[in-house]
């Protein structure tokens, strides 16, 4: 059976995952879906994380 052109990938908050002394409980994880195709590299978007309360860049994780 062949893979599916769009797979689900996982972001993490790289200020949560790389700031220890400000490190909160959590590290903030959104799912989102891509294109395999079209978008080879490693997706970076801004969102929202509730433990930093504020928008962050949300990074591709494996």
């Amino acid at each position: 059976m062949a893979k599916g052109v769009r797979i689900i990938i996982t972001l993490e908050c790289t200020e949560c995952r790389t700031n220890v002394s400000k490190r909160s409980k959590g590290v903030s994880r959104y799912t989102t879906t891509k294109n395999r195709r079209n978008t080879t590299a490693r997706l970076e978007l801004n969102k929202f994380c509730p433990h930093c309360n504020r928008h962050t860049a949300h990074k591709e994780i494996k």
